[in-house]
């Protein structure tokens, strides 16, 4: 029938199957076992190529952190040798700042200035070398030894400009004006000013000013009359320029109080010393060099008197202000060596007030006028000797005609740095 030998047949290959059976099961078991020696020998390197590779990550993170921690570093050497530090204190500087932005505990530093290497080897450079060991963990299977990673970097501070004039006020608008019809010209130099306002610099109406930049810690408004020599548009947003006489130390009164008592149609020779009354020139006077100390008056030059000094200094204690009439002839000059090197006029830095300038075309006055807290307004139509004036002042207002220059080391005057900045070069 068949069904019967259909049912046979299915238990026929079943009886065939169960003699199989262990034979099979014996080979299963023999395979269960290759697998687990090929795993148990396979896994070191399963696992070290996935500990590899998280590794490898790991230590692309560590070398950019490295580079950061180098760039900062060096950014930090640039501003304390910036502000004149000595090597202990750069490399300090820059050692803080490696540890907080990535050098592991035990990297080490080196701090070059000048670089030993590279295409910036100059003195306001710092170079700075990171080195680091970092330790295995997956791949200690491969190697005990720690991974060195090194990274350099090279900051540099510069002095975007010289500057002839500066305004100190840190937020009042038009720091600088130039306005009614003056012609002004700045050779070899800037105007700067450390105000943040839009109009910290304003030249305004038919003014004209030609200056190598126009630099401002805010903005500057300017019609067709700003002329820029080196510069194509005004540098704004810069950063504040310092002080550059903060470290010269104001004089005090010495002696009796001193009278200045020419007569208008009288000459004069006046020595230096305390003038308790202020000081009003009249007539022919000459000043005989030395420091003026100034207070209780002002310093007053009369119209039509004629003055002259060189190698001198006139400090204005907090109450007096200068007043020069525009009639007046005046020849004045700074000394060129000492405490007071290049230094005209010196205001109280408490004093406040205006400062007024005025003078004829053939007066000169060959120096610093700086008045760190008062406003200056320079009307007159002279400059220095070769034209080296320089104005440090709160605001200052210019309304004459006239040329200055920044070649002036030779008077004895110090440079003043218009916009330093520090930037990473290689």
């Amino acid at each position: 029938m068949p069904f019967i030998r259909e049912g046979l047949g299915e238990m026929s290959r079943r009886a065939h199957i169960a003699k199989l059976w262990p034979k099979l099961n014996k080979f299963l078991r023999n395979r269960r076992g290759d697998l687990a020696i090929m795993f148990a020998l396979l896994a070191p390197v399963m696992i070290g190529g996935i500990g590899l590779a998280a590794e490898t990550s790991y230590w692309y993170y560590t070398d950019l952190k490295l580079q950061t921690a180098a760039d900062a570093a060096a950014y930090a050497g640039a501003v304390e040798k910036q502000s004149g530090s000595n090597m202990t204190s750069i490399k300090a500087a820059a050692t803080s700042a490696a540890s907080q932005n990535g050098l592991i505990t035990g990297g080490a530093i080196t701090v070059n200035s000048p670089p030993a290497s590279g295409s910036n080897r100059t003195s306001n450079a710092v170079e700075v070398i990171l080195d680091q060991q970092i330790p295995r963990f997956f791949t200690a299977i491969f190697s005990s030894n720690p991974v060195g990673e090194s990274a350099r970097a090279v900051a540099k501070f510069q002095t975007a400009s010289k500057a002839c004039i500066l305004a100190l006020d840190s937020s009042t608008s038009s720091a600088i004006k130039v306005s009614g019809n003056t012609g002004v010209t700045f050779v070899g130099c800037s105007v700067m000013s450390n105000s943040v306002a839009d109009d910290a610099i304003r030249v305004q109406g038919s003014a004209t000013m030609s200056v190598d930049c126009a630099i401002s810690a805010g903005g500057v408004s300017a019609t067709s009359g700003l002329q820029e020599t080196h510069c194509a548009t005004p540098n704004t947003n810069a950063p504040q320029a310092p002080d550059p006489f903060a470290n010269v130390p104001a004089p005090s009164p010495s002696g009796g109080c001193l009278t200045a008592n020419a007569k208008s149609n009288g000459t004069a020779t006046l020595t230096p010393g305390y003038y308790c009354n202020g000081m009003s020139l009249k007539g022919t006077v000459a000043l005989e060099p030395g420091v003026y100390y100034v207070s209780g008056g002002a310093f007053q030059i009369n119209a039509n008197a004629n003055v002259t000094g060189s190698g001198i200094t006139i400090y204005l204690a907090a109450g007096s202000n200068v007043t020069i009439n525009g009639n007046a002839t005046v020849d004045l000059s700074a000394p060129t060596s000492g405490t007071y090197s290049g230094i005209l006029f010196f205001g109280d830095r408490a004093g406040t007030g205006t400062e007024t300038f005025n003078g004829g075309a053939g007066s000169k006055l060959t120096g610093a006028i700086y008045f760190a807290s008062a406003a200056v307004r320079y009307l007159g139509n002279f400059s220095g000797t070769s034209g080296c004036t320089q104005v440090v002042a709160d605001t200052i207002e210019w309304s004459g005609n006239t040329t200055i220059n920044q070649n002036c080391s030779s008077l004895g005057m110090r440079d003043i740095p218009a916009s330093q900045t520090v930037s990473l070069v290689e």
